[in-house]
Parts: C-alpha cells; structure tokens; sequence
C-alpha cells in the first residue's frame, strides 16, 4: 500500500547558492532513488507521452532547443541535454525567469537516482517569507506522482486524483511534513531556526489553507 509520508521521507532535500552571470541564485534540491532502470527514468521524464500519467499535461518540442508548456503552469526552452544523465531548461512562470537541472545517476542495474535543481533569483523579503519551501513542497508533490507512476501497483496519487488528494486530510499532512522538512533543510544550510520554521509555517498556509501559527 502507498504510503504518502513514507514517500515524503524517502526524499532528501538541500538548499544552497550558485553565481550566475545575472548574480547569486538560490539553488533548491530535490533527490530520490527509484527502482527503475537509468533508460527508463529517463524516459519517464523526457517523453511526451510518459509525463502527463504522473506530472500535468505537456506539449512543446522535447528536444535540445525546443520549448515546451506544462499545461496551466511553467514553460521554457531545453538548454542542455544529455540522454540518459542531464538535461537543463529555463522554468517560465508568470513574468519570472528560473532554471531546473535534472541529472539521472545510476545507482546499480536495477535502481537510479534523480536529482533535480531549481535555480531561481529570489529577493530576500520572498525567501524571508516562504523559504526554499514555496518551491520545494510542489517538487515534493511532483516526485509523489513520479513514485506512483513507477511503482505501478495501482496504489499511490495519479495526477487525475491530485486536486481531491491535495485537499483530504492525508495530503495536507503530506504537504506539511514536506513543508516542515524543507525548513529543516534551509535551517541545515544556515537560516536562523526561528526564522526558517516560520517560512516554513507559512509555506504550509499557503499550501493547505490552514492558518499560519
């Protein structure tokens, strides 16, 4: 049976920085380990007809160069790709610019790790207010999906059920524990821990509806 905590902490979580020519960058993290193949994680993540059955619908040119829109959320331009280690794209949303950085490292024949970067300018009222969360708790809920997808036992939350489950009792306790653990990140990478838990408490609001603490 899926277990929706139990999937929450099968994550690791970072927060760093990194120079880019525009200036220094908040850099957000996001890694897991599946039981998949290194060809066919990478095929999960790249294929037009694979991602819609655990992410949102997708259409574009997947291709080095080509664009692509994920259906009532970001779009971009592939930057880089690597086939099946990496590949780089601007993340488009609204009227901001950031950048994902998704590398796939084989663990052995049969299990591969994925970790993916989301690389954004984020001023530091927005950081002080919602921290690496505000980003981190939607990869959270998108590797859900992926784990579902891959584990293939019928179990899990499809995105067709995502809206219904985001809002039952076991995914605001989800949403929360993968809130609290990325200001458990940000506190990892030198936040003042006060200031992080309430990012974090805020974060949650955001996601779930409940008031901030």
């Amino acid at each position: 049976m899926f277990d929706a905590t139990e999937q929450i902490n099968a994550v690791q979580r970072q927060v760093g920085s990194r120079t880019l020519e525009a200036g220094e960058a908040r850099v957000t993290t996001i890694s897991q380990t599946y039981h998949a193949t290194v060809e066919d994680l990478w095929d999960a993540c790249t294929n037009a007809e694979r991602i819609p059955r655990w992410f949102l619908p997708i259409s574009g040119d997947l291709r080095l160069h080509g664009t692509y829109e994920l259906q009532g959320n970001a779009h971009g331009t592939i930057e880089s790709c690597e086939p099946p280690h990496r590949f780089t794209a601007t993340w488009e949303y609204g009227d901001e610019v950031s950048w994902i950085e998704v590398r796939l490292t084989p663990v052995d024949d049969e299990r591969t790790r994925l970790d993916l970067d989301h690389i954004a300018h984020v001023d530091q009222d927005r950081w002080a207010q919602f921290g690496p969360g505000a980003v981190g708790v939607g990869w959270d809920l998108g590797l859900l999906g992926l784990a579902t997808y891959l584990s293939g036992d019928g179990g899990g939350v499809t995105p067709e059920q995502s809206a219904e489950w985001s809002a039952s009792d076991e995914g605001r306790r989800a949403m929360e524990l993968s809130s609290r653990l990325w200001g458990e990140a940000s506190i990892a990478a030198g936040t003042d821990a006060d200031e992080a838990q309430a990012a974090a408490e805020r974060t949650t609001a955001f996601y779930t509806g409940a008031p901030a603490a």
